[in-house]
């Protein structure tokens, strides 16, 4: 049995973040970082079942194309993915009655439409990128055991010897997306490629304001790494934990990801929410269609 301090039900049985119960969520799950943009992508739902909100923590289930679809924001950070993924994993595969893992494992599928910025010249603005890898600075799957089994050791290697990673940074780690899910987003739309996932928006991206950066060559290292026919597309803050997390517990995950801005050409489209609404729609109509 799972202990009250480790799954923590709120007093009216949903759970403890999310606020959500069992039966709330669906089997396919878009997860947006801004709560905003929930309701975006719920305003191409036929119908809506459920809505929910704790903190930054945004959920509303309803139906496209005749399925069942549920939408959350995450807020910013893979810390926050942490908790999302355990949650959603919680809910699908914890009785919360009895707190143990039931014997029917239920794999969701989890797709993060987000937006990001680019790190190659020839990504242009408003480009659609699938994440075919994630790479999270943050280093938070190394407090799980075995995240080696999940992981692109390989490629840790390669980025590592040729960056000359400093110890004093978090250990990093390479995880690879749902092929399930690629597979539904393999046509000219897209573009496809590498993304970091950073632990922060300025300094971990390579930005500096006041603070000056201690490794200002990075990006120009990012930008320049190939490994077998990779290379490393765009930075954003979440996805390396949606892949991390989705491995480790048997479920489905990819992230798309609008370019609003490309940190190479210094180019950048602060009015995207139209490409934002295209996106959307597009994912919704390839999650839904089998």
């Amino acid at each position: 049995m799972i202990h009250q301090s480790e799954l923590i039900i709120n007093n009216d049985g949903s759970i403890f973040h999310l606020h959500l119960k069992p039966e709330q969520i669906s089997d396919n799950i878009i997860l947006v970082g801004d709560p905003g943009r929930v309701d975006t992508v719920a305003s191409f739902f036929s119908e809506i079942d459920f809505t929910a909100q704790n903190r930054e923590f945004k959920t509303i289930t309803g139906w496209f194309n005749g399925k069942r679809i549920t939408v959350i924001s995450t807020g910013i950070g893979t810390d926050n993915i942490d908790i999302v993924l355990n949650e959603l994993d919680a809910l699908a595969n914890i009785d919360l009655d009895t707190r143990t893992v039931k014997e029917g494992h239920k794999s969701l599928n989890i797709v993060r439409i987000g937006t990001s910025g680019g790190l190659q010249s020839d990504l242009p603005v408003n480009s659609f990128v699938v994440s075919e890898k994630s790479v999270g600075f943050d280093g938070m799957l190394n407090f799980y055991a075995n995240r080696e089994k999940y992981c692109d050791l390989e490629f840790e290697k390669a980025f590592k010897t040729y960056t000359n990673w400093d110890e004093s940074l978090p250990t990093f780690y390479v995880v690879d997306s749902s092929e399930k899910l690629s597979s539904k987003f393999d046509d000219d739309i897209f573009m496809h490629g590498v993304t970091i996932s950073a632990p922060g928006f300025y300094g971990p991206q390579g930005r500096a304001l006041r603070l000056p950066l201690a490794y200002p060559d990075l990006n120009r290292q990012i930008e320049n790494f190939r490994f077998q026919h990779y290379r490393i597309t765009n930075f954003e803050m979440e996805s390396s934990a949606i892949y991390g997390l989705s491995k480790m517990l048997g479920h489905q995950a990819l992230t798309i990801c609008l370019i609003i801005a490309n940190r190479v050409v210094l180019t950048a489209n602060e009015n995207y929410r139209n490409e934002m609404k295209k996106l959307i729609r597009i994912v919704l109509e390839r999650l839904t269609t089998e």
